[in-house]
């Protein structure tokens, strides 16, 4: 019996000595931001009261007049890339720049009804490959920081200092890389549908999760791919909008395109829903998303965003959020809020994604009133 115990003691500490010599897989560190936010206590944050959409209330928005664009243009940002951009409202107001979502969306003259002509020089342009600018749908020299770049040629090239950033989705992750990279040349930043294009946020909409609440919508979308490669959606997408075969393309950017169209509002818009064959704009959509979507929109790593915030948290910032976004859900926004708690949140009860849902839009008006003689 003691030789037993010898023999059993001796394999112990062979086994311990072992463990002491063979090197260790350095221990992953998180960023100190990411730290910070796994250890705060969710009661030190609130939300504000939920706002709805109520015609009633004294305070409910519903948008400025259309107004027309004064003066129209196209800058080469590079070789390849020329952007088109326009200027409207107030030549001597408030310069704002409005970036659009997507990535490939374009910017629609209904942007310009979210401010107030008279108090803002509102400033839009269409991303590269994106609405007009050349060439169409163009992959190439197509990343997140070609874009932040463009935007400060943009500036510099209408003698612009400092401005308002207002962006919403895919707009709302260029305006807080923009921000982050550009500090000093904003003063205020109205953001709307948080999306940081982490790999979750992505999964959720493109892969599971959004999938239980609008299956009907969902088997339209999962269609056009083979059940074999369904388990990687944004992939088998990408590799069919960037085919050389144009009907291949063309019918999967219109089923990528509706998908998101179908999904974007709490009740489904018809008018939206059909956008999606317009085989122009499902074409830049489709292809940019996607290519921006299997390259982790070019970040360093999946948090750099809310790595980032600290950069900016003393900038002005309104956030409008709806509750049942599923497109960008609430759960971005709560994350960028716990980052950065010092930005006013505005959390619209009965809207979804889309910026021209009432309650949503309201919002955006009243915190772009709020900043207008920054």
């Amino acid at each position: 019996m003691s030789g037993l115990f010898f023999i059993l003691v001796l394999a112990l500490s062979l086994s311990c000595s072992s463990s002491f010599l063979t090197p260790k897989p350095p221990r992953k560190q998180s960023s100190p931001i990411i730290k910070r936010l796994n250890s705060m206590n969710p009661d030190s944050l609130t939300i504000p009261p939920h706002t709805k959409h109520d015609p009633d209330c004294a305070d409910f928005r519903t948008g400025y007049p259309p107004i027309e664009a004064y003066e129209t243009g196209f800058l080469q940002v590079s070789d390849l890339h020329n952007i088109y951009w326009e200027q409207s409202g107030n030549p001597s107001g408030n310069p704002v720049i409005v970036l659009h979502g997507g990535p490939g969306g374009g910017c629609p003259p209904s942007y310009r009804t979210y401010f107030d002509p008279e108090k803002y020089r509102i400033i839009m342009f269409d991303q590269r490959g994106a609405g007009q600018s050349l060439p169409f749908a163009e992959l190439r020299e197509n990343t997140t920081w070609d874009l932040v770049s463009d935007i400060e040629k943009l500036r510099t090239h209408l003698e612009v200092d400092k401005w308002v950033v207002f962006g919403g989705s895919w707009g709302s992750t260029l305006s807080l890389s923009y921000a982050q990279a550009h500090r000093d040349r904003v003063k205020a930043l109205v953001l709307r549908g948080i999306f940081m294009c982490r790999r979750s946020e992505l999964t959720f909409f493109y892969q599971e999760g959004t999938s239980f609440l609008f299956p009907d919508a969902w088997e339209k979308y999962i269609t056009v791919i083979p059940e074999v490669e369904r388990h990687d959606m944004i992939s088998a997408y990408y590799r069919r909008v960037t085919d050389d075969d144009p009907v291949v393309r063309l019918e999967a950017a219109k089923a990528w395109t509706t998908w998101e169209m179908s999904t974007s509002n709490l009740i489904p818009n018809e008018a939206k829903i059909a956008q999606g064959e317009d085989p122009k704009f499902a074409e830049a959509f489709a292809r940019i998303e996607t290519h921006y979507f299997v390259h982790g929109a070019f970040m360093r790593n999946d948090q750099q965003l809310l790595e980032d915030v600290p950069k900016i948290r003393d900038v002005p910032c309104t956030i409008v959020q709806g509750r049942y976004d599923v497109v960008c859900p609430m759960k971005s926004c709560w994350d960028l809020h716990r980052a950065w708690p010092e930005a006013d949140v505005k959390v619209v009860s009965d809207a979804g994604h889309s910026m021209g849902e009432p309650g949503i839009k309201s919002e955006l008006l009243k915190a772009t009133d709020k900043y207008a003689d920054l």
